[in-house]
């Protein structure tokens, strides 16, 4: 019996999983999963008696959809963030959540120096 390769698929839908906090750059990997997966699931359906882990690849293609929902969310909360708010806000924003967080003080003043030096130039 052959096998599908669901493993590229778990690789994908991971790493969809771990890159949605970049800006939502994880759906690109979990669209990608999501291809593979309805590709070898079609294979699948039209001769099940070949392959031995269908069951499988039908819970990896669950995965990849889970991917790319969160990072589809992801993608759209920031592109939100982008237009909705202006940068010194995105800064102001993030000093606030570091502060939220038990940063200590100096690194935060730190932080927001080099955020605004940047602005500068």
């Amino acid at each position: 019996m052959q096998k599908l390769n669901t493993t590229a698929v778990y690789i994908l839908s991971i790493v969809g999983f771990l890159c949605c906090c970049f800006y939502g750059l994880g759906f690109l990997a979990s669209i990608i999963a999501l291809v593979i997966a309805n590709k070898e699931l079609k294979k699948y359906s039209n001769d099940p008696e070949s392959y031995s882990n269908g069951k499988a690849m039908q819970n990896a293609k669950k995965l990849a959809i889970v991917a790319v929902i969160v990072s589809g969310l992801m993608a759209l909360y920031s592109a939100y963030q982008y237009f909705a708010f202006t940068e010194e806000e995105r800064i102001e924003q993030t000093m606030d959540m570091l502060e939220s967080f038990g940063v200590p003080q100096e690194i935060i003043d730190q932080a927001r120096a080099d955020a605004e030096g940047q602005l500068d130039d």
